[in-house]
């Protein structure tokens, strides 16, 4: 008997199509492909972004702008970038819960398991085909990794950065997860998507916190996102108002932009967001202890946040509900162990019972180690200060 013949690997057009095929059966909603020196422009913005200080504490953006603004300096091999996007359409208006000032509100990406997840196995099987069809090295990025997915989106023709930032996409909105697949395949590229934001500026004039200095740039120190979710400190006082009642992210500037009208609701049951985490009651969030925070959001993204910073998201919503019948909630949370939480307890307090600030505060302020929160009693007893 001869030796059995090995099957003929593929390449160019043919790997490409059999990946595309490969790709969509397992769910992604649009693959394109780019090629590594397929955005020139991006070290130049990225280190520009970067001197204005608008990556606020997200150190590893700057650790890691090297590797980041070039795909060939993150890995030499490349030859061909795959970005594949996933739709997480929303069914609903996301920002309609944002009336219900007793409710905490929860970004749409949010509402279910944790995308990274989901994303990443997708990815490591279609990449296999790669492997297995054409002989290619590959390197499967989700969202974690130095690579910057929305200027190479771009670049492949998946959609365009709107003036939020956002990748924008004609079929599906703003509502795509990205993966990227590195690949030492010499696969076609896909023709870049140009800008078709025009004069609309809707997504920048509803930012609540104004984290827009100007059209396709972001403030990330401003905005709500990252406030609530990146920021580990306390949030400073001028921008808790703009909160509002969002909780765990904001969906504003993505809800509002006009090509949202040609977006698709989420094909899968597990990307399809879940009810019972749209509109939370802010009484009973303010209630979760630490295993019971871990115990309700347990696959989600929230719970990276851990419960302190949680619940200091919830007693800002708290104080900006105007339900004085939550203050209790406030005065319960004056004594917790986390100085991030009993802060904003004070601030909570003095925004819906301000009469009641100077008897609450009588001892605690005397006791309080924290300088952070010792700053909040003080401010929340002036300027008219009633002696305890």
């Amino acid at each position: 008997m001869g030796a059995l013949r090995q099957p003929r690997l593929l390449e160019g057009e043919a790997l490409k199509r059999a990946f595309v095929e490969r790709a969509q059966a397992l769910g992604f909603d649009t693959i394109r492909v780019a090629r590594p020196d397929s955005i020139p422009l991006a070290p130049e913005r990225l280190q520009a972004w970067l001197a204005e200080g608008h990556h606020g504490a997200m150190d590893w953006m700057a650790e890691t702008a090297e590797r980041r603004s070039d795909p060939r300096t993150l890995w030499p091999e490349v030859r061909s970038i795959i970005l594949l996007g996933l739709n997480y359409g929303p069914a609903e208006d996301p920002l309609a819960a944002l009336a219900l000032k007793d409710r905490g509100t929860i970004s749409v990406y949010a509402r279910n398991r944790d995308y990274h997840d989901v994303i990443k196995g997708k990815l490591k099987e279609a990449a296999g085909l790669l492997a297995a069809k054409g002989g290619a090295d590959v390197k499967v990025f989700v969202d974690t990794a130095p690579v910057m997915e929305k200027p190479l989106a771009q670049a492949a023709g998946l959609g365009w950065q709107g003036k939020h930032t956002v990748i924008v996409s004609r079929d599906f909105g703003n509502w795509l997860f990205l993966g990227a697949i590195f690949t030492t395949a010499e696969l076609p590229a896909d023709a870049p998507e140009r800008d078709h934001c025009g004069s609309c500026r809707r997504c920048l004039d509803i930012c609540p916190t104004n984290a827009f200095p100007e059209p396709y740039r972001l403030d990330a120190r401003r905005c709500v996102s990252y406030l609530t979710i990146e920021h580990k400190e306390h949030i400073p006082e001028d921008l808790r108002a703009g909160i509002g009642n969002r909780i765990f992210g904001c969906d504003d500037c993505l809800a509002v932009c006009p090509w949202n009208k040609f977006a698709q609701t989420a094909r899968e049951a597990r990307l399809a967001q879940r009810d019972d985490l749209a509109a939370l009651p802010l009484a009973e969030l303010a209630r979760l202890d630490d295993p019971a925070f871990r115990t309700r959001f347990a696959g989600t993204p929230i719970k990276r946040t851990g419960r302190d910073r949680f619940v200091r998201n919830v007693l800002i919503a708290i104080g900006n509900s105007g339900e004085r019948d939550l203050a209790a909630e406030a005065v319960r949370l004056l004594d917790d162990p986390s100085p991030l939480v009993r802060a904003m307890a004070v601030w909570a307090l003095s925004r819906l019972a301000p009469d009641d600030v100077a008897r609450h505060a009588a001892g605690r302020r005397e006791r309080e180690a924290d300088e952070d929160v010792r700053a909040e009693w003080e401010r929340a007893l002036a300027p008219g200060e009633i002696s305890a």
